[in-house]
């Protein structure tokens, strides 16, 4: 099916992070959009109030005519969504078009000059700060986010159509849909070894996504990947490099040099060295677009942030709380390190949510080592997004492998409470399940005690 005649659009799955950003792009270019997921959430009232219709019971005696005509309807899936799902039975059995998120990500970005970002870690964060950057230098870009942008309050931006931001994810192997002009890859840390198998066949499918560049294109990668390109990293020898950072006031100042650039004083607010190398690559991508680079590093500064990303939710002289989406060890030690590097000598006490079973089984050791340098854990049970429970392996299990003893096993019902009578000096809340859902009534309670004493 050709783009152009698509009529109607139907997700399975629509509340989804990148499946509503493809939502948001089809209704704001007029095609009806409606969908289905399991659960109501803030980005599905969101989406509804964009006009689009969305059910949360698999049946599709709920699907509306207009959009159970074959010939003029595009079925979008995500590929958590099982194969017994009864609406993608029916979808199947009737001879509807039916494409993966990657598929149509595909399509939609094949015609424009496509930026890609493709890393085990760091993808939202860097696909966001190059869609501001372009953004404010003037470029026409359409960009499709993992995250919530706190600069444009929105996981898509629709600028123009002569470029494209987009995430290449490498679950499912999705990012082998894409064809981009330029590409970046942050980070090749084994996960998702329940689609892979090994790490070795995860780098495989990295290489190969490195193919799928364009003739012409160019590639970008973190120093000491294991992979040709435009490297980039901190205090080496990187064609792309920040050096002499400082820190005033929780913000990077450090000088950025480059092939026949050196720009002094660039400034740059989210905390983590990991958080320096995203906001380095989006710069050096987005040279690729003929943007100025003094007006980039100006950009650089004026980052806000994605949610869940290190995110601020409160931050006084008394206490802090922090939000992360940190759901692997390399990601949970980029916390602490940051945290550490922000806010030294205080006592900090993380909330962490498992994100899968297999995930938590396949790397329990690391999640252990890392939990394991914070001052107090809480822990909640693993959430299981797509998957069944595998016999031992649950927190109970991980807790075990902790060699911290300031560590328990909560309930999410009772978290507020635990969290309130340890009375830490800096809170922080980490994971990829449901415990972002969480974190509003958190910051809530916490906000009112801070302001009664």
């Amino acid at each position: 099916m050709d783009l152009k005649n698509i009529h109607s659009v139907y997700f399975i799955g629509i509340g989804g992070i990148g499946m509503s950003a493809l939502a948001r792009y089809f209704r704001f270019i007029d095609i009806p959009v409606s969908g289905y997921d399991k659960t109501e959430t803030p980005l599905t009232k969101e989406l509804v109030k964009t006009g689009i219709s969305i059910h949360y019971v698999d049946d599709i005696g709920l699907v509306s005519k207009p959009f159970l005509n074959a010939e003029k309807t595009l079925i979008v899936y995500t590929p958590a969504v099982a194969e017994s799902h009864s609406e993608y039975q029916y979808f199947r059995k009737h001879g509807f078009v039916i494409k993966k998120r990657s598929e149509v990500l595909g399509l939609i970005t094949k015609e424009s000059f496509c930026f890609a970002v493709a890393g085990t870690h760091g993808k939202t964060t860097t696909s966001s700060i190059l869609a501001h950057l372009l953004k404010e230098t003037g470029t026409p870009l359409t960009a499709f986010l993992g995250g919530i942008s706190e600069d444009f309050n929105s996981n898509f931006l629709l600028e123009g159509t002569d470029f494209s931001v987009v995430e290449a994810d490498e679950f499912d192997r999705s990012f082998l849909r894409l064809s981009p002009n330029v590409a970046c890859i942050t980070s090749m840390d084994a996960d998702h070894l329940d689609i892979y198998g090994n790490p070795d066949e995860l780098t495989a499918s990295f290489i190969e996504f490195t193919k799928r560049i364009k003739p012409g294109g160019k590639l970008f990668v973190r120093k000491g990947l294991p992979l040709e390109g435009v490297t980039y990293g901190i205090e080496d020898d990187s064609d792309f490099c920040i050096r002499n950072i400082k820190i005033e006031q929780g913000t990077y100042i450090f000088d950025l040099v480059a092939p026949n650039i050196v720009l002094n004083g660039v400034k740059f607010s989210k905390p983590g060295r990991h958080n320096l190398l995203n906001g380095l690559v989006a710069f050096a991508m987005a040279i690729e677009a003929g943007s100025p680079p003094d007006r980039l590093a100006s950009a650089l500064g004026t980052f806000k942030g994605v949610q869940r990303r290190f995110s601020y939710k409160i931050n006084t002289s008394g206490f802090v709380f922090i939000d992360d989406y940190a759901h692997h060890p390399t990601e949970i030690d980029a916390v602490f390190d940051a945290v550490k590097e922000m806010h030294p000598n205080r006592k900090v006490l993380a909330v962490f949510q498992p994100h899968l079973f297999s995930r938590t089984r396949d790397f329990g050791d690391e999640f252990a080592r890392s939990l394991s340098r914070f001052d107090n854990v809480l822990l909640l049970e693993i959430y299981p997004a797509r998957e069944i429970p595998i016999a031992g392996i649950d927190s109970e299990w991980l807790l075990g492998k902790m060699t911290n003893t300031n560590k328990q096993r909560v309930k999410k019902e009772d978290l507020l409470t635990e969290i309130q009578r340890q009375n830490p000096e800096v809170l922080i809340t980490m994971g990829a399940g449901d415990i972002g859902l969480e974190i509003e009534r958190i910051k809530n309670e916490l906000t009112y005690e801070n302001e009664m004493e």
